[in-house]
């Protein structure tokens, strides 16, 4: 399915009032964003694979989320969770989803900023999918940190080492990565502590 056939679809079955023209420049607003020449994992890519993992398409408030979570990526910034749910939700009120679902999509983006968990399925949906990448075989998941790394070019090395390691650690404290699926943790984590001690390490 077409990127902007895929967004019409998952508005409508969240109850988008807007005529199908609104639906689609919408659509190709948030393609564009993904689009970025400065995005090397924080791309189309990376949607799809949020999209299509499981259980965000069977949530509408999920795949909504998905949809905007990265909507704003600025590598210079530390606000980019908090500007993209407000960018989602001019979006989806200009899409005439009702403002019950705008709400539920604005703070599942917003819970991307630290992955933190309650008892939300749909939040517990979108962590899962986000976070995917940090489970996979060690040389994916090299290739997922050397582009990020792209994206932080502008970042002196000491800098970088100090801000990922910050990160590392932050998600290493999280209770649990995966909600749905626990077979990931142990990878992830393991994955984690491979990085963090390569990158403290000298």
């Amino acid at each position: 399915m077409q990127w902007e056939a895929r967004f019409v679809n998952t508005a409508r079955r969240a109850g988008a009032t807007a005529p199908g023209a609104t639906l689609a420049a919408v659509a190709a607003e948030l393609v564009a964003r993904w689009s970025e020449p400065h995005r090397h994992y924080h791309d189309l890519a990376h949607l799809a694979s949020c999209l299509d993992a499981d259980g965000v398409e069977g949530s509408p408030a999920a795949a909504l989320a998905a949809w905007g979570h990265d909507a704003i990526y600025d590598p210079r910034s530390q606000a980019n969770e908090e500007r993209s749910a407000q960018l989602l939700g001019s979006l989806l009120t200009r899409c005439g989803v009702p403002g019950a679902t705008v709400a539920r999509a604005m703070a599942l983006v917003r819970m991307t900023a630290g992955h933190r968990v309650s008892d939300d399925p749909d939040a517990a949906i979108l962590a899962d999918a986000d976070l995917a990448v940090l489970a996979r075989p060690w040389p994916d998941y090299l290739s997922y940190v050397e582009a990020v790394r792209k994206e932080y070019a502008h970042v002196p090395e000491p800098l970088w080492q100090a801000g990922r390691s910050a990160v590392l650690m932050s998600l290493l404290d999280l209770p649990t990565l995966f909600h749905r699926h626990p077979e990931r943790e142990s990878p992830a984590r393991t994955n984690l502590t491979r990085e963090l001690r390569a990158l403290t390490s000298g």
